[in-house]
């Protein structure tokens, strides 16, 4: 099943709704009136449907993941016959980011853009790399829904896109292999990790992990496949900005295996419904690798197989603010 969130209109203003999408009929099904439906028609009063709906399909889709199998059954049941007024048209439907994820942790997985942005400076793949999936993480309340505007900070100057695979904790875990791994796995979905190019590189220099650089936005979406439908191993990978294609990959050239992420992960940590893992950046994935960089009102899509199309565009920059003045060191003459 293809799983989303959509805004809809109800009696208290707008509202997130969970969906099952199907593409191929160019429609959603909003789960929570399909089964509220279902329910009056064997006998519920509408409030009390309305209660047991919202039970099952939250709109926090985190939420409705932690309900383990109950809620994916449900969702099956909903989206077999639903009543006409719990259909969209998918061309009408305004998207909203497809989970909202208590932690994210963005790996990097595929050698060849470690090697790509490693050469543009001269220098190599760092060793690490090749001892365990480095990561660091993101803030999860700058998430951006598909179709919205992305901020451009007044701070940054090489604003950078990042074509990644998303990958969605569906149970919890600690201390599994990675044979155990893929079990976990409730689905995956498209992730942009946009990047500030110029503030990224002295964060990092630091030795702490990127902060300003990644923070201010991550796009999702727009929907979530669950991992039966996908072959996880073999995912074309494009990006295009302005309609011309900057990039083209494939989750096969990953040098740490997607069961690898999710064990790695979960190694002295446990991992809990509804967290995220990025794939890190597939390579020739993000525009630096080419030596270019996004400009105001770009429009960013990406595409992954089985997955749709993540587009949004660039905003304007905002204006000059705020920043720290250098401090000299205590200890200088």
């Amino acid at each position: 099943m293809k799983f989303a969130r959509i805004a809809v209109t109800g009696i208290d203003g707008e509202e997130a709704r969970l969906v099952v999408v199907q593409p191929e009929a160019q429609r959603v099904i909003d789960l929570a009136t399909a089964w509220r439906l279902r329910l009056e028609r064997r006998g519920a009063t509408r409030e009390a449907a309305r209660r047991l709906a919202t039970a099952l399909f939250p709109a926090s889709m985190s939420a409705a993941i932690a309900l383990g199998e109950a809620f994916r059954e449900a969702a099956a049941e909903a989206s077999a016959a639903p009543a006409e007024e719990a259909v969209h048209p998918l061309a009408s439907v305004r998207w909203l980011a497809p989970l909202d994820p208590p932690t994210i942790r963005d790996f990097t997985a595929f050698e060849q853009h470690v090697r790509n942005m490693a050469a543009r400076q001269g220098g190599s793949v760092f060793p690490e790399f090749y001892q365990r999936p480095p990561y660091f993480k993101i803030n999860p309340l700058s998430i951006v829904a598909p179709e919205a505007e992305v901020p451009w900070p007044h701070y940054t100057r090489r604003l950078d896109y990042e074509l990644e695979i998303g990958l969605i904790i569906g149970r919890q875990g600690r201390n599994i292999s990675p044979e155990e791994a893929l079990d976990l796995l409730f689905g995956v979905t498209i992730l942009n990790d946009f990047s500030a190019r110029d503030v990224q590189g002295p964060e990092m220099s630091s030795g702490f992990g990127p902060a300003k650089g990644k923070d201010f936005a991550t796009a999702l979406g727009p929907w979530i496949a669950t991992c039966d439908e996908l072959d996880l191993n073999n995912l074309t990978m494009v990006a295009r900005v302005n309609g011309e294609e900057w990039s083209r990959g494939s989750t096969a050239s990953l040098t740490w295996k997607i069961e690898e992420l999710v064990a790695y992960a979960a190694c002295g940590e446990t991992l809990w419904p509804g967290e995220l893992l990025g794939s890190g950046t597939v390579g020739t994935g993000s525009g630096a690798e080419h030596g270019r960089s996004l400009q105001p009102g770009a429009v960013v899509e990406l595409e992954i197989s089985g997955l749709g199309v993540l587009r949004n565009r660039i905003g304007q920059p905002e204006p000059p603010g705020w920043l720290p003045e250098p401090r000299r060191s205590s200890t200088a003459p």
